[in-house]
């Protein structure tokens, strides 16, 4: 079984009852920690879970999980996330994955940035499409998010901009050298 835990948004100890038993319960448990950032260490949260935490990073998920997808046929398996399971499209394709590769899976939900919004005081029904804006590279400046944001406000909507981190990436040059050399992690800020 694998478990598809959503972690909240604040820290180790915003997990749900029903995640944290989940977690309580599994051989292995994984972290996904690139799609956003949580506000507590893995040394916490492996203190306050009772078991080992194996880092996920970007290349795990998108290439290289196999094996805990196989681990998930026989065992329970956890994979934590930031925020709700379904807020990135990752966590949706790993999902789809585990199901055609024959392992059982088990989503539990959590808060997201998609209804913590509510907190600045907009109402949530007055948003329109999120959007997310990529940190621009010498030769990339994707405009695509602008035409949500204009399309949203000529309708009387709010945008959700999500803005993009980076954590463990690799510079063009590296990538291109085959050189596993990461970046600092970087947060965009407004």
């Amino acid at each position: 079984m694998l478990y598809i835990i959503g972690l909240g948004l604040g820290d180790e100890k915003d997990i749900t009852v029903k995640g944290l038993e989940a977690v309580r319960r599994c051989s292995h448990v994984y972290l996904e920690y690139y799609t956003s950032v949580l506000g507590a260490d893995r040394g916490k949260m492996e203190a306050f879970y009772g078991c080992k935490i194996i880092e996920a990073d970007r290349e795990f998920v998108e290439s290289g999980c196999d094996a805990m997808l196989e681990q998930a046929k026989t065992e329970e398996v956890a994979f934590l996330v930031v925020g709700d399971p379904f807020a990135a499209t990752t966590h949706t394709d790993l999902y789809l994955r585990a199901v055609q590769n024959g392992a059982k899976v088990q989503v539990i939900h959590n808060a997201s940035i998609m209804n913590a919004i509510g907190a600045c005081g907009l109402q949530l029904y007055r948003f329109g499409e999120t959007v997310s804006i990529p940190f621009f590279t010498e030769t990339w400046r994707p405009d695509s998010f602008y035409d949500k944001i204009l399309s949203n406000r000529r309708a009387g909507l709010h945008t959700l901009c999500l803005l993009d981190i980076k954590v463990k990436e690799q510079s063009m040059q590296n990538l291109l050298r085959g050189r596993k050399v990461y970046e600092p992690p970087r947060l965009m800020t407004v």
